[in-house]
């Protein structure tokens, strides 16, 4: 039986161990208290080596019996964990390597315990027998249906590294643009959420203390200052209730929305809202022009890949339509002709597709469109921050001045009164 070689920062490893699991120890060694981890098939294994090689093992837990609340919030599978996972087998397996033998190599440098978990049972039941595609379907929450139908299609073919560069490259340009609309996004919101907040805590707490230096005198408030008053006097007899009911609102809200009624409500009407509904028609449609494209490059049919974009779109509006072109396509009409029922797919991506299909490259047509729709959803976002940010300042500008009149205006009649 071999015994552990010691490694740096204090773990150790076991040779030639069929499936490895990290666990974190602490020992007694030469009358010192010494921490670690050990890579071993199970904690009994990982005892039996540290008093193999003179420790006296004082207490051995894996690493998900360590995690705590907050360890568990930050541990969990990310999209990006997914996006290197697959760029990584993506090389490794291009370079001639098993797919054991990338598991192998990938469970010696993932360091994120939820992740090396996953990886350690994908890898514990590829090594059974049963297919990489098979095994991914466990995770639904991190391995979406487009990425185990190219799986699937790249066992089939005998080309899974081609296909999982291909998936990787997809994972990147998604990630990539995501960030880009959520970066967009992030200063708008944050300003949006602080300048409600500090008009809630001026109205609520530290306008009324100002207001009430006016009530000792006999004068005429002016139109602005008794409207401040007055919302000044609802928020604060009611800011509770107005909390409760805000955080009830919310919860019913995501209920509804939950429901196959509440989730065509919205997002029939997000397609609607102006400026926000063409980042979101675009940005649709570069996920689903991208999903087919790289779906039929892979060698799955057309109404396979249909059926894959039917189960991975978000927007339930788009869902019904690709549905109904669904079911046209299976009655023989094509794409293009099908698409041109749809209200919702502009008349470009009609066209490129009916030219895509005639010429038998509709992959390449559905990539090119794609990349076309990534280059106007940018366009959108732009244009939408340049909106967004004056109209901002204006909101704010105006919100401001009515506060100043509202409190400064009274002090100048006040002054009249005393001459």
């Amino acid at each position: 039986m071999t015994l552990p070689t010691p490694t740096r920062c204090g773990q150790m490893r076991l040779k030639n161990s069929y499936h490895e699991m990290f666990f974190s120890y602490k020992a007694l060694k030469k009358d010192k208290i010494v921490r670690g981890r050990v890579e071993s098939n199970n904690e009994a294994d990982a005892i039996f080596y540290l008093k193999a090689n003179g420790f006296f093992p004082i207490e051995v837990k894996s690493a998900a019996q360590q995690s705590t609340l907050l360890s568990a919030f930050f541990d969990k599978v990310s999209f990006d964990d997914v996006v290197h996972l697959t760029r990584q087998l993506a090389i490794m397996l291009n370079a001639g390597l098993t797919l054991i033998d990338c598991f192998d190599i990938l469970k010696k440098q993932i360091t994120k315990p939820s992740l090396l978990k996953i990886l350690d049972e994908i890898d514990r039941e590829v090594r059974g027998g049963k297919s990489f595609s098979t095994v991914l379907k466990k995770y639904p929450g991190h391995f979406s249906n487009l990425y185990i139908s190219l799986v699937r299609s790249g066992e089939a073919s005998g080309k899974l590294s081609d296909i999982l560069l291909k998936l990787a490259d997809n994972l990147e340009k998604q990630r990539e643009f995501q960030g880009k609309v959520k970066g967009a996004l992030i200063y708008p919101a944050i300003v949006v959420v602080a300048m409600f907040g500090v008009m809630f805590i001026m109205i609520t707490f530290v306008v009324p203390k100002l207001l009430g230096l006016y009530k000792d005198f006999n004068i005429t408030l002016p139109i602005t200052t008794q409207i401040l008053i007055a919302i000044s006097d609802i928020f604060v007899k009611f800011w509770p209730f107005m909390i409760g009911g805000m955080v009830a609102g919310v919860f019913f809200l995501k209920r509804y929305l939950a429901t196959k009624q509440g989730k065509y409500v919205f997002d029939s009407f997000s397609l609607k809202v102006p400026i926000f509904s063409n980042i979101i028609k675009m940005s649709m449609l570069v996920d689903l022009t991208r999903t087919l494209s790289i779906l039929i490059g892979s060698g799955i049919s057309i109404l396979d890949g249909l059926s894959i974009v039917i189960d991975t779109t978000t927007n339930v509006v788009y869902q019904k339509a690709f549905t109904n072109i669904y079911q046209q396509v299976e009655k023989g009409v094509s794409i293009g002709q099908a698409m041109q029922n749809e209200h919702v797919f502009p008349p470009i991506l009609v066209q490129m597709v009916t030219v895509g299909e005639q010429t038998g490259h509709l992959d390449d047509t559905l990539g090119r469109i794609s990349h076309y729709f990534e280059m106007e959803s940018e366009m959108a976002v732009k244009t939408m921050t340049t909106l967004i940010e004056p109209t901002i300042l204006v909101f704010l500008g105006v919100g401001v001045g009515f506060l100043v009149m509202a409190v400064i205006t009274p002090i100048y009649n006040l002054t009249s009164a005393f001459k």
